[in-house]
């Protein structure tokens, strides 16, 4: 148990959406165990959102400039600027692991399993590519080298501005969707990060969701509107679009609305999931991008992992495409997320009914 005192702590996470997300447990970690520091996150642009106004949050460090990495020593500039006494990295990477280092940053939490480790001074010798735990339960095991220890998860919660929910509700209004809807979310891309479900089994389920008396949106990032069309086209018309219109606040109230969100392992999944909606996700035979390490923070879930084992083009061996997700059957993912929906109501009847009798 470590009895030193830090007064300026920085978190580093510079990759994607879901990664951040099961990043920001560490905040209300670190603020309990020292109450008086100042926080701050080195983030990149597009995650930027999801930290600011979050709880314990006290500044956010740009990663990148218009969408490219920062030159060297500008980003060390900055750091030295910052006078962190700690720095816990997430995501290592030999040039963080330089700059905190060059930066002067006195403790510095990170691996102790990559060459370039010796640049840290409190290492976690865990291998996170075996998965045998939650990434979230990685990030926290950080933080027990400086002392912090937590007995559960601490929750996430993102802030939303009026300005936020206006906008998703306007957007939400512009593409037809009432709030009597009864919406389910279809997000079929991953942004290279998992194996995908293919456009053929999400447009058809989306056709047996709406045959079902469900709205159905397909949503995606920019860069994915292809990737949505090709559903939408699948789904017969009967799905609608709604592609790079949201930032990601804006998409977390526009989810927090709907009865469930079925998707590959993607980030909007875990925006998903932090505001409460229902998820069905489809993850690949692939140790490290296994739920067990990357599933959604809810138990409001169904997950479907391929088996590579019976695979045809795998056989057992390393998965070498999205051949295996077709194992994952349309008709299972409907019968899931009808039961799934309707287990979500009941429990919200019963929250209803018990607290009309307090």
């Amino acid at each position: 148990m470590s009895n030193h005192h830090y007064n300026n702590v920085l978190i580093v996470r510079t990759d994607r959406i879901g990664d951040v997300i099961l990043s920001l447990p560490m905040v209300p970690v670190l603020r309990k165990q020292y109450p008086a520091a100042r926080i701050t996150m080195l983030l990149r642009s597009y995650t930027k959102e999801l930290a600011v106004g979050y709880e314990g949050v006290g500044d956010i460090v740009l990663y990148d400039q218009a969408g490219e990495q920062k030159p060297f020593f500008t980003m060390l500039k900055e750091l030295r600027s910052g006078w962190f006494d700690l720095v816990v990295v997430s995501y290592p990477t030999l040039r963080l692991a330089l700059l905190m280092f060059l930066a002067g940053i006195p403790t510095r939490v990170g691996t102790g399993y990559r060459w370039y480790s010796f640049l840290f001074n409190k290492r976690v010798f865990e291998h996170r590519k075996t998965a045998e735990k939650h990434e979230v339960e990685y990030n926290l095991s950080l933080l027990k080298t400086i002392g912090c220890t937590t007995d559960a998860v601490p929750q996430i919660s993102l802030s939303i501005s009026e300005t936020e929910q206006r906008t998703a509700n306007d957007v939400a209004r512009s593409i037809g969707i009432s709030d009597s809807d009864a919406v389910v979310v279809l997000h079929p891309g991953s942004g290279g990060s998992a194996r995908d479900w293919s456009v053929a089994n999400f447009g058809a389920l989306a056709r047996a969701l709406n045959s079902a008396g469900y709205r159905v949106v397909v949503t995606g990032g920019k860069g994915e509107e292809s990737l949505v069309q090709r559903v939408i086209d699948e789904s017969k018309g009967t799905a609608i679009p709604l592609v790079g219109r949201l930032s990601l606040k804006e998409l977390a109230v526009f989810l927090r609305s709907v009865k469930l969100f079925v998707s590959n392992s993607t980030g909007p999944l875990h925006i998903a999931a932090v505001v409460g909606t229902p998820v069905i996700a489809f993850y690949p035979p692939i140790r490290e991008c296994s739920a067990q390490r990357w599933g959604p923070l809810t138990e409001k879930k169904v997950i479907f992992t391929a088996d590579n084992k019976i695979c045809v083009q795998c056989q057992g061996k390393e998965c070498l495409g999205d051949d295996c997700m077709d194992q994952i059957k349309v008709e299972q993912v409907l019968a899931s997320a009808k039961l799934l929906i309707a287990s979500a109501k009941q429990t919200k009847e019963r929250e209803k009914e018990i607290s009309s009798k307090v």
